[in-house]
Protein backbone atom coordinates (compact mmCIF):
# COMPACT_ATOMS: atom_id res chain seq x y z
CA UNK A 1 0.00 0.00 0.00
CA UNK A 2 1.23 3.19 -1.34
CA UNK A 3 0.09 6.41 0.67
CA UNK A 4 0.64 9.94 -1.17
CA UNK A 5 -0.59 13.74 -0.36
CA UNK A 6 -2.46 15.34 -3.60
CA UNK A 7 -2.02 19.06 -2.35
CA UNK A 8 -4.73 21.88 -3.24
CA UNK A 9 -3.93 25.01 -0.89
CA UNK A 10 -1.01 23.75 0.93
CA UNK A 11 -0.89 27.32 3.46
CA UNK A 12 -3.95 29.00 4.69
CA UNK A 13 -4.73 31.41 7.57
CA UNK A 14 -7.73 31.00 9.47
CA UNK A 15 -8.38 33.82 12.31
CA UNK A 16 -7.83 31.76 15.73
CA UNK A 17 -11.58 32.56 17.05
CA UNK A 18 -13.41 31.61 13.05
CA UNK A 19 -11.60 28.35 13.63
CA UNK A 20 -12.21 27.41 17.32
CA UNK A 21 -15.17 28.88 18.99
CA UNK A 22 -13.52 28.73 22.53
CA UNK A 23 -10.05 29.65 22.30
CA UNK A 24 -7.79 31.50 24.41
CA UNK A 25 -4.73 33.47 23.74
CA UNK A 26 -2.93 31.80 26.58
CA UNK A 27 -3.36 28.08 25.08
CA UNK A 28 -2.11 29.71 21.71
CA UNK A 29 1.20 31.21 24.26
CA UNK A 30 1.53 28.00 25.98
CA UNK A 31 1.98 26.01 22.52
CA UNK A 32 4.07 28.29 20.59
CA UNK A 33 7.39 26.37 21.76
CA UNK A 34 6.64 23.54 19.77
CA UNK A 35 4.40 25.52 16.89
CA UNK A 36 6.45 27.56 14.87
CA UNK A 37 5.94 30.13 12.36
CA UNK A 38 4.33 26.85 10.33
CA UNK A 39 1.46 26.71 11.87
CA UNK A 40 0.77 29.99 13.83
CA UNK A 41 1.27 32.92 12.46
CA UNK A 42 3.76 34.81 15.23
CA UNK A 43 2.34 38.21 14.56
CA UNK A 44 -1.83 37.25 14.32
CA UNK A 45 -2.09 34.48 16.19
CA UNK A 46 -3.73 33.11 13.11
CA UNK A 47 -3.99 29.19 12.41
CA UNK A 48 -2.28 27.56 9.63
CA UNK A 49 -4.23 24.88 7.92
CA UNK A 50 -3.49 22.65 4.30
CA UNK A 51 -6.46 21.30 2.35
CA UNK A 52 -5.15 18.21 1.06
CA UNK A 53 -6.26 15.01 -0.01
CA UNK A 54 -4.60 11.40 0.54
CA UNK A 55 -4.00 8.94 -2.72
CA UNK A 56 -4.31 5.56 -1.83
CA UNK A 57 -2.83 2.86 -4.16
CA UNK A 58 -2.49 -1.16 -4.10
CA UNK A 59 -2.37 -3.74 -6.51
CA UNK A 60 -5.93 -3.73 -6.65
CA UNK A 61 -7.48 -0.51 -6.73
CA UNK A 62 -6.70 3.36 -6.62
CA UNK A 63 -8.53 5.52 -3.66
CA UNK A 64 -8.61 9.78 -3.28
CA UNK A 65 -9.53 10.46 0.28
CA UNK A 66 -11.92 14.03 0.42
CA UNK A 67 -11.23 16.36 -2.41
CA UNK A 68 -10.73 19.87 -0.93
CA UNK A 69 -12.69 22.75 -2.36
CA UNK A 70 -12.20 22.37 -6.09
CA UNK A 71 -11.77 25.26 -8.62
CA UNK A 72 -14.17 27.69 -10.49
CA UNK A 73 -16.72 27.19 -7.40
CA UNK A 74 -18.69 30.42 -6.08
CA UNK A 75 -17.72 30.33 -2.80
CA UNK A 76 -18.49 34.34 -1.28
CA UNK A 77 -18.82 33.68 2.41
CA UNK A 78 -14.98 32.55 2.31
CA UNK A 79 -13.17 34.39 -0.13
CA UNK A 80 -9.89 31.82 0.16
CA UNK A 81 -12.01 29.12 -1.30
CA UNK A 82 -13.81 31.60 -3.67
CA UNK A 83 -13.59 30.66 -7.49
CA UNK A 84 -9.93 28.94 -6.99
CA UNK A 85 -7.68 27.97 -9.87
CA UNK A 86 -5.33 25.40 -8.39
CA UNK A 87 -3.52 22.78 -10.00
CA UNK A 88 -4.93 20.12 -7.95
CA UNK A 89 -5.12 17.75 -11.28
CA UNK A 90 -2.13 18.33 -12.40
CA UNK A 91 -0.39 17.50 -8.44
CA UNK A 92 -2.28 14.33 -8.71
CA UNK A 93 -0.89 13.55 -12.31
CA UNK A 94 2.64 14.18 -11.40
CA UNK A 95 2.25 11.29 -8.78
CA UNK A 96 1.30 9.34 -11.82
CA UNK A 97 -2.01 8.70 -11.51
CA UNK A 98 -5.19 10.16 -14.08
CA UNK A 99 -8.83 10.61 -12.66
CA UNK A 100 -9.82 7.97 -15.03
CA UNK A 101 -7.69 5.74 -13.09
CA UNK A 102 -9.16 6.52 -9.76
CA UNK A 103 -11.35 3.70 -8.82
CA UNK A 104 -13.04 4.92 -4.93
CA UNK A 105 -13.62 8.68 -3.82
CA UNK A 106 -13.45 8.59 0.04
CA UNK A 107 -15.36 11.00 1.38
CA UNK A 108 -14.97 11.35 5.52
CA UNK A 109 -18.06 13.81 5.59
CA UNK A 110 -19.42 16.15 3.14
CA UNK A 111 -18.29 19.42 4.48
CA UNK A 112 -17.56 22.37 1.19
CA UNK A 113 -14.11 21.67 1.99
CA UNK A 114 -13.90 18.14 1.72
CA UNK A 115 -16.05 17.56 -1.57
CA UNK A 116 -14.96 20.06 -4.05
CA UNK A 117 -12.84 17.68 -6.70
CA UNK A 118 -15.72 15.25 -6.60
CA UNK A 119 -16.67 17.57 -10.02
CA UNK A 120 -15.21 19.47 -11.92
CA UNK A 121 -16.84 21.95 -14.82
CA UNK A 122 -16.96 20.93 -18.00
CA UNK A 123 -19.47 23.23 -20.79
CA UNK A 124 -21.00 24.81 -18.02
CA UNK A 125 -21.96 21.68 -16.10
CA UNK A 126 -20.89 19.92 -13.00
CA UNK A 127 -19.59 16.78 -13.77
CA UNK A 128 -17.42 13.75 -11.93
CA UNK A 129 -13.77 14.59 -12.04
CA UNK A 130 -13.54 10.78 -11.55
CA UNK A 131 -15.47 9.19 -13.97
CA UNK A 132 -14.72 5.58 -12.93
CA UNK A 133 -15.33 5.71 -9.32
CA UNK A 134 -17.41 4.71 -7.20
CA UNK A 135 -18.08 7.68 -4.43
CA UNK A 136 -18.49 5.95 -1.30
CA UNK A 137 -20.02 8.67 1.67
CA UNK A 138 -22.31 8.12 4.78
CA UNK A 139 -25.45 7.76 4.49
CA UNK A 140 -26.54 9.01 7.52
CA UNK A 141 -24.34 12.23 6.35
CA UNK A 142 -26.18 12.41 2.94
CA UNK A 143 -29.28 12.15 4.42
CA UNK A 144 -28.92 15.02 6.64
CA UNK A 145 -28.00 17.42 4.08
CA UNK A 146 -30.31 16.15 1.46
CA UNK A 147 -33.31 17.30 3.62
CA UNK A 148 -31.64 20.76 4.48
CA UNK A 149 -31.36 21.11 0.59
CA UNK A 150 -35.44 19.97 0.25
CA UNK A 151 -36.21 22.21 2.82
CA UNK A 152 -35.30 25.11 1.19
CA UNK A 153 -33.90 23.90 -2.23
CA UNK A 154 -32.95 27.30 -3.52
CA UNK A 155 -30.66 28.39 -0.15
CA UNK A 156 -27.27 27.09 -0.84
CA UNK A 157 -26.36 24.28 1.40
CA UNK A 158 -22.75 23.68 2.50
CA UNK A 159 -21.93 27.05 0.76
CA UNK A 160 -23.46 25.63 -1.85
CA UNK A 161 -21.04 22.39 -2.75
CA UNK A 162 -24.20 20.24 -1.94
CA UNK A 163 -25.51 21.61 -5.14
CA UNK A 164 -22.66 21.83 -7.60
CA UNK A 165 -20.00 18.71 -5.84
CA UNK A 166 -22.27 15.81 -4.47
CA UNK A 167 -25.54 16.26 -6.28
CA UNK A 168 -24.09 15.89 -9.50
CA UNK A 169 -22.28 12.61 -8.51
CA UNK A 170 -25.55 11.30 -7.70
CA UNK A 171 -27.49 12.40 -10.28
CA UNK A 172 -24.54 10.16 -12.12
CA UNK A 173 -25.38 7.06 -10.24
CA UNK A 174 -21.77 6.76 -9.26
CA UNK A 175 -22.67 7.62 -5.29
CA UNK A 176 -22.53 4.24 -2.82
CA UNK A 177 -24.09 5.27 0.67
CA UNK A 178 -22.45 3.44 3.14
CA UNK A 179 -23.06 2.80 7.17
CA UNK A 180 -20.48 4.44 9.84
CA UNK A 181 -18.69 1.45 10.17
CA UNK A 182 -18.32 0.32 6.78
CA UNK A 183 -15.56 -2.11 5.86
CA UNK A 184 -14.58 -2.11 2.08
CA UNK A 185 -11.63 -4.64 2.55
CA UNK A 186 -10.21 -6.95 5.03
CA UNK A 187 -6.93 -7.63 2.94
CA UNK A 188 -3.90 -7.89 6.22
CA UNK A 189 -2.27 -6.19 3.33
CA UNK A 190 -4.25 -4.05 1.79
CA UNK A 191 -7.75 -3.26 4.66
CA UNK A 192 -9.80 -0.42 4.68
CA UNK A 193 -12.60 0.01 6.63
CA UNK A 194 -14.35 3.70 7.77
CA UNK A 195 -15.58 4.01 11.71
CA UNK A 196 -18.08 6.64 13.36
CA UNK A 197 -16.70 9.57 14.53
CA UNK A 198 -19.59 11.52 15.69
CA UNK A 199 -19.38 15.26 16.76
CA UNK A 200 -17.99 17.72 13.50
CA UNK A 201 -20.97 16.57 11.31
CA UNK A 202 -24.45 14.01 11.59
CA UNK A 203 -22.65 11.52 10.24
CA UNK A 204 -18.93 11.89 10.12
CA UNK A 205 -16.30 9.33 9.83
CA UNK A 206 -12.98 8.35 9.80
CA UNK A 207 -10.65 6.29 7.86
CA UNK A 208 -8.33 3.23 9.17
CA UNK A 209 -5.93 1.50 6.98
CA UNK A 210 -3.88 -1.44 7.24
CA UNK A 211 -1.09 -2.76 5.04
CA UNK A 212 0.81 -5.88 6.57
CA UNK A 213 2.01 -4.78 9.99
CA UNK A 214 1.74 -0.71 9.22
CA UNK A 215 -1.74 0.72 11.01
CA UNK A 216 -3.24 4.24 10.36
CA UNK A 217 -5.80 6.58 10.41
CA UNK A 218 -6.89 9.29 8.11
CA UNK A 219 -8.94 11.32 10.45
CA UNK A 220 -10.76 13.92 8.38
CA UNK A 221 -12.21 16.83 10.77
CA UNK A 222 -11.55 14.61 13.56
CA UNK A 223 -8.53 17.60 14.43
CA UNK A 224 -7.99 20.15 12.09
CA UNK A 225 -4.81 21.65 13.95
CA UNK A 226 -1.85 19.98 15.81
CA UNK A 227 -3.25 22.71 18.82
CA UNK A 228 -5.72 20.11 19.51
CA UNK A 229 -3.75 17.30 20.68
CA UNK A 230 -1.91 19.61 23.56
CA UNK A 231 -6.02 20.79 23.54
CA UNK A 232 -8.16 18.39 22.31
CA UNK A 233 -11.20 20.58 23.99
CA UNK A 234 -10.50 23.06 21.35
CA UNK A 235 -14.03 22.85 19.14
CA UNK A 236 -14.19 23.44 15.46
CA UNK A 237 -16.91 26.49 15.38
CA UNK A 238 -18.59 24.22 12.85
CA UNK A 239 -18.83 21.33 15.21
CA UNK A 240 -22.19 20.33 15.11
CA UNK A 241 -22.28 18.66 18.64
CA UNK A 242 -19.24 19.96 19.92
CA UNK A 243 -18.77 17.93 23.57
CA UNK A 244 -19.39 14.80 20.71
CA UNK A 245 -16.66 15.98 18.98
CA UNK A 246 -14.52 16.39 21.90
CA UNK A 247 -15.01 13.03 23.26
CA UNK A 248 -14.13 11.60 19.50
CA UNK A 249 -10.32 13.50 19.14
CA UNK A 250 -10.01 12.31 22.70
CA UNK A 251 -10.46 8.88 21.99
CA UNK A 252 -8.67 8.64 18.69
CA UNK A 253 -5.53 10.64 20.56
CA UNK A 254 -5.48 8.05 23.06
CA UNK A 255 -5.96 5.08 20.88
CA UNK A 256 -3.12 5.98 18.86
CA UNK A 257 -0.57 8.03 21.48
CA UNK A 258 2.97 5.98 21.90
CA UNK A 259 1.84 3.69 19.36
CA UNK A 260 3.57 2.88 15.58
CA UNK A 261 -0.03 3.82 13.80
CA UNK A 262 0.83 6.94 11.85
CA UNK A 263 -1.97 9.74 12.33
CA UNK A 264 -2.72 11.05 8.51
CA UNK A 265 -4.51 14.81 9.57
CA UNK A 266 -6.67 16.33 7.28
CA UNK A 267 -5.35 20.14 7.37
CA UNK A 268 -2.15 19.87 9.28
CA UNK A 269 0.60 21.89 7.47
CA UNK A 270 2.91 19.44 5.40
CA UNK A 271 4.24 16.76 6.11
CA UNK A 272 0.64 16.60 7.61
CA UNK A 273 1.25 13.35 8.95
CA UNK A 274 2.87 11.77 11.65
CA UNK A 275 2.87 9.92 15.55
CA UNK A 276 0.97 11.18 18.56
CA UNK A 277 2.76 10.83 21.74
CA UNK A 278 2.27 11.83 25.18
CA UNK A 279 2.83 14.60 26.97
CA UNK A 280 1.95 14.98 30.36
CA UNK A 281 -1.95 15.00 30.63
CA UNK A 282 -2.31 15.63 26.92
CA UNK A 283 -0.41 14.98 23.88
CA UNK A 284 1.99 16.32 21.11
CA UNK A 285 2.16 15.26 17.65
CA UNK A 286 5.74 14.43 16.05
CA UNK A 287 5.43 14.86 12.39
CA UNK A 288 6.98 12.81 10.20
CA UNK A 289 7.71 12.35 5.80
Amino acid sequence: MRIDLVSEIPSLAFDKTWLFANVTDAVIAENRSWLDHRYIEPETGRFILSHHSYLVRTPRWTAIVDTCCGNHKPRPRVPAWNNLNQPYLANMRALGVAPEEVDFVMCTHLHVDHVGWNTRLVDGRWVPTFPNARYLMGRAEYRHFEAAHNAAPKNPVNHGSFEDSVLPVVAAGLAEFVETDHRLFADRDAGLRFAPAPGHTAGNMQIHLNGGHDHAVMSGDVIHHPIQCAAPWLSNAADVDPAAAVATRMALLEELADTPSYLLTGHFPAPTAGRVIRHGDAYRFRFED
